[in-house]
């Protein structure tokens, strides 16, 4: 190497992926309280969606300063677009459910809780991608596994809402089971995202 000569700095591209995996699992246990009964939750909902931001510029900063990636850019950038979505929708259903003055229910909490399942499920999927594709591949499995279960959840929270006498609640309700399942599609979409990598390392 000449004199002078000398390869930028690379930043932790994944690290910066597990900061913002881990800041959105705050943001859902936060969003599991809320739809648990605790309302106050809502704020450190709140809170974790604007750190979750901050995490998603830093990596997309870093995303675009890197001299070489673990893995290729595009599949960081729709993981990060993906997770931040999570976050997203999340504050969307709290947001939706205090406008409509529709508090969550049972159905909502499991699927809340079932959600938190599959993002520890995505982060160890995450962990594991640069490392071990085998294993990145069963976490992102076990991933989908649990949004099919928050799907079973809907499907039976939506067929306990014929039980709700008061039309306008049981439209507000439908509309906050119906915000769920799609932050469950987006597990989903995270999850492929993470076996594709795996594909194109092989």
């Amino acid at each position: 190497m000449r004199p002078g000569w000398f390869l930028p700095e690379t930043p932790d591209v994944l690290g910066l992926l597990h900061r913002q995996v881990a800041v959105t699992i705050e943001g859902v246990d936060a969003f599991a309280a809320w739809a648990a009964g605790d309302a106050a939750a809502a704020s450190a909902l709140r809170d974790a969606g604007g750190a979750g931001d901050v995490a998603k510029r830093d990596l997309l900063g870093a995303l675009r300063a890197a001299f070489v990636l673990p893995l290729e850019p595009e599949d960081v950038f729709a993981l990060s677009r993906a997770i931040d979505r999570i976050l997203s929708e999340t504050r969307g259903v709290v947001n939706e459910s205090e406008a409509m003055a529709s508090p969550p229910d049972a159905g909502i909490a499991q699927m809340a809780r079932l959600l938190g399942d599959a993002l520890r499920h995505l982060d160890e999927a995450i962990a594991r991608l640069h490392s071990d594709g085998d294993a990145a591949t069963d976490a992102a499995d076990a991933a989908i596994a649990a949004e099919r279960e928050l799907e079973d959840a809907y499907y039976r929270g939506m067929a306990t809402l014929l039980e709700v006498g008061d039309r306008t609640e049981r439209i507000a309700r439908r509309e906050l089971y119906r915000r769920c399942a799609r932050i469950g599609e987006t597990v989903i979409e995270a999850a492929e995202r993470v076996v594709y990598a795996v594909v194109k390392q092989t």
